[in-house]
């Protein structure tokens, strides 16, 4: 049995928010470079490497961002992969899903509000 097969799945929403905005990132960064509707080959096994990442991720709900993790889970390949796709896709965020984009920059500590339901 492997090591990811014993641990739980994190599905906090700070996870699924995650997932959400990376798998957007993925189908902008097919949609334009690869120009296809649905994802390519190439663009579905990053964005299934990613949600397996994700769900696997140790630090769960108090996770940073990745590229600040002291951890870092991905493989060099995949690594570089997400990291183009994040640099393409951003800015394309802004036009086709700002109200996601303005809510993933982060906040300093002190400006954030807590939450209370």
């Amino acid at each position: 049995m492997s090591r990811e097969a014993e641990k739980p799945l994190n599905d906090g929403p700070i996870i699924r928010k995650e997932k959400v905005i990376a798998s957007k990132m993925i189908r902008i960064y097919c949609k334009k470079k690869h120009h296809k509707k649905e994802l390519c080959e190439e663009c579905r096994n990053l964005n299934e490497y990613v949600m397996k990442r994700l769900s696997y991720c140790k630090f769960g709900e108090e996770k940073t961002a990745c590229a600040k993790c002291p951890i870092h889970c991905y493989t060099p390949v995949y690594r570089q992969k997400i990291k183009g796709v994040m640099r393409f896709s951003g800015p394309w965020m802004l036009l086709y899903h700002p109200l996601e984009s303005i809510k993933h920059i982060p906040l300093p500590e002190k400006l954030k509000r807590p939450l209370s339901r």
